[in-house]
């Protein structure tokens, strides 16, 4: 697969670590320069002058890495140009653009996959064969927390402008925790949520605290932080026989780990057994073949479209409310 990247800071940079080696980077593009000829060097690639230049060109498939601001409407104009698109969350900064997306998308028939690369990491995938192949009871109840301290400046950054990022940490790390609490429970609908600004000088919220739940009041209670001066991953999910225990994502967020505790019949201590994973995080990687089967079998793949406007309706209703 031929591949153009757009947007060549760090996450653009992970994308083209992640394709095999059956695939090439022929053309990037950053409003940066400097970037450019980093990636460049690192890839082989050719610098496009535009993002014009990489549409209009033989490529199969565009990466979009850029500010949220700009997700949608390089997304759109790819599709028109017929090429598959693997845009980074949340794909956009309206929700209504993302019904768009789906629609255009659908009428071209190119697979649009949205980057909810957090799905794709080992403990993750692992909790999510287990629960879908034993019969372990409906979730109860899900807890997650994820969250890093910022550095100096972090005030000044563009995700900190909420007209180039469209909203603070709940748009940041906490579509993560949702995305990945809807893909375990389906619908939610919010419940109760708290957006405060404790510590950075922004007008965006440096924290959320939510509460989301289903017709069966199955609640999933995320916080999400910009003020977690150790970086912290956590996800537990708790069934009605069984409770799943992940935590790190590797790196800075500490090994990644899934423990797996089965109720016995006569309850007490359950069995356990625990997973670790890494070091190299992998979830890049596993997204990218993902999206390229979703591509030769014309199928839905894991996060797409749909999904991310799924993440991002509720995330507007969290901030509507």
């Amino acid at each position: 697969m031929k591949i153009g990247i757009i947007g060549c800071g760090l996450i653009g940079t992970k994308r083209a670590d992640s394709i095999s080696k059956l695939d090439r980077i022929k053309y990037i593009y950053d409003i940066n320069k400097q970037r450019s000829k980093m990636l460049s060097k690192k890839t082989g690639a050719k610098i496009s002058s535009s993002i014009k230049d990489i549409l209009e060109s033989d490529i199969d498939a565009v990466f979009i890495a850029t500010t949220h601001n700009t997700l949608s409407d390089i997304t759109l104009s790819a599709i028109k140009k017929h090429k598959h698109v693997l845009v980074e969350k949340p794909g956009s900064c309206e929700s209504k653009e993302l019904k768009k997306i789906i629609s255009l998308s659908k009428k071209n028939n190119v697979i649009v996959k949205v980057g909810f690369n957090h799905r794709f990491h080992p403990a993750i995938l692992k909790a999510k064969s287990i629960i879908e192949k034993n019969n372990l009871g409906e979730i109860l109840f899900i807890r997650g927390m994820y969250g890093h301290g910022g550095r100096v400046g972090y005030e000044n950054e563009w995700r900190c402008n909420k007209e180039i990022s469209g909203g603070g940490e709940l748009l940041d790390q906490g579509s993560h925790l949702i995305d990945l609490s809807l893909w375990f429970m389906g619908k939610l609908k919010v419940d109760y949520k708290l957006l405060p600004t404790y510590f950075w000088d922004t007008k965006v919220e440096d924290n959320c605290f939510l509460s989301l739940k289903n017709k069966k009041n199955n609640v999933a209670w995320l916080h999400a932080s910009w003020t977690e001066w150790k970086n912290c991953f956590s996800f537990e999910i708790y069934t009605k026989k069984a409770k799943f225990m992940i935590s790190g994502l590797g790196g800075s967020y500490g090994k990644e780990k899934l423990t797996y505790y089965k109720m016995l019949p006569k309850m007490g201590p359950p069995i356990s057994k625990e997973w670790e994973f890494g070091p190299e995080d992998i979830s890049w990687k596993n997204e990218f073949r993902d999206f390229k089967k979703s591509i030769k079998n014309n199928s839905r793949p894991c996060g797409d479209a749909q999904d991310a406007f799924n993440a991002l309706k509720l995330i507007e209703d969290i901030y509507e409310n």
